[in-house]
């Protein structure tokens, strides 16, 4: 097969290669849906509230190349909740000394 096919063959190993890290990084790999939207909600919670600055200005800052499917800004309660990847996560601000806290 490798002589006849080596581009195959070469194909093959690479896709084991590959299903051999992905398997030996499974954790990792499983907790990277939340990691998004806990970033988003953390982040924009932070810039909105602990350093004041305007929504538009905070929305371009949190920005992913993987988008998010929600997002809520309780002006109210100062609670941002961001919703990626099938995982929602939400951070409130707590107060001047803590900022803005993951729940």
């Amino acid at each position: 097969m490798i002589k006849r096919h080596p581009i195959v063959f070469l194909l093959l190993l690479a896709l084991l290669i590959l299903l051999g890290l992905a398997w030996q990084n499974r954790a990792h790999l499983a907790a990277f849906p939340d990691i998004t939207s806990a970033y988003a909600a953390k982040e924009y919670c932070s810039c909105r509230y602990v350093m004041d600055n305007p929504a538009p200005y905070c929305a371009g800052y949190v920005k992913q190349w993987l988008p998010l499917t929600r997002f809520l800004d309780d002006t109210t309660n100062k609670r941002v909740t961001a919703e990626g990847l099938g995982r929602s996560h939400s951070a409130r601000w707590l107060d001047v000394r803590q900022g803005c806290q993951l729940e």
